[in-house]
């Protein structure tokens, strides 16, 4: 039987590869694909994720192919991208505590969440997070993704984050427990070493916002702790983690693996991948 992947987008930039990757994995193996944005909008490519000729400043050459630009460009104008899944419209926002009548709003959203959420958890085989800069705006600090997150996760079922997408597991977190879900376990994640000092842009704005906002590194090692690990791979061209059941690529070279390691867990039962289960506390 066929498999079916939901593939969370920003709406404000997502690196075209880390798209075209798994999306090709995901195609070759017959699987289904439906995609969901923050709000609704049509997702966009970061222009530089489709340019050859960009030179990425931490590494110093060019990390985008001509055929992996023609690619992200086919896919960026072609109609699949139209009508992504709204998860605003989907899942319930949840209240603040100072609102009026708030136990009866706070009754209504768990009951809302689980409903709409268990709908999605019974509809996908997994969950995949696509990264580049735009999941930092819309993504990373989003409630609705966070409770997307944790249904697949409380249901056991498999969960793929690339790059700044990453973020967004170390901050789905148990509203009454507040511990991430990476707790004791290892993961892989864009390293201080390849952030940019300046040029984090987002489609559809002229901020340049500089460096990142926070250096993912920081974020996951704190948040794997205790017991797990950051695995950074510095100087290796690939980094890919499967610790079930999370899969997660350090940036755009690791893309392709990322959908077949994906794959490799749904059809193999691969649970564990890429690192020593004795590394605690491993670095680059």
């Amino acid at each position: 039987m066929s498999k079916s992947i939901l593939v969370v987008l920003s709406e404000w930039g997502f690196w075209g590869e880390e798209l075209v990757g798994p999306l090709e994995a995901f195609s070759e193996q017959g699987y289904d694909v439906d995609f969901a944005t923050a709000t609704g909008k049509r997702p966009v490519a970061i222009g530089v994720s489709m340019d050859p000729d960009f030179i990425d400043p931490p590494l110093g050459r060019s990390v985008t192919s001509a055929e992996m630009a023609a690619k992200v460009k086919e896919i960026d104008a072609s109609p699949r991208l139209d009508a992504p899944m709204n998860l605003s419209a989907l899942l319930p926002e949840r209240p603040y505590h100072s609102e009026p009548d708030f136990l009866r709003k706070q009754e209504a959203y768990y009951r809302d969440r689980d409903a709409k959420t268990r709908e999605l958890v019974d509809r996908y085989d997994a969950l995949l997070i696509v990264g580049g800069s735009g999941p930092i705006v819309d993504l990373v600090n989003n409630q609705r993704v966070h409770d997307l997150i944790l249904a697949f996760y409380d249901a056991g079922k498999l969960i793929g984050a690339e790059c700044y997408g990453v973020a967004c597991l170390a901050f789905a977190r148990n509203w009454e427990e507040r511990k991430s879900i990476i707790a004791g376990k290892h993961v892989t994640g864009h390293c201080i070493e390849y952030d940019y000092k300046t040029g984090t842009g987002f489609m559809g704005t002229d901020f340049n916002m500089g460096p990142p906002p926070y250096p993912l590194e920081w974020i996951l090692r704190d948040a794997t702790a205790p017991g797990g690990a950051y695995h950074g791979n510095y100087g290796h061209e690939t980094s890919v983690i499967v610790d079930y059941p999370f899969v997660t690529g350090r940036s755009t070279p690791d893309s392709y693996l990322t959908g077949q390691k994906m794959i490799e867990v749904l059809e193999d039962g691969l649970r564990q991948w890429g690192f020593h289960p004795s590394a605690v506390g491993a670095g680059t």
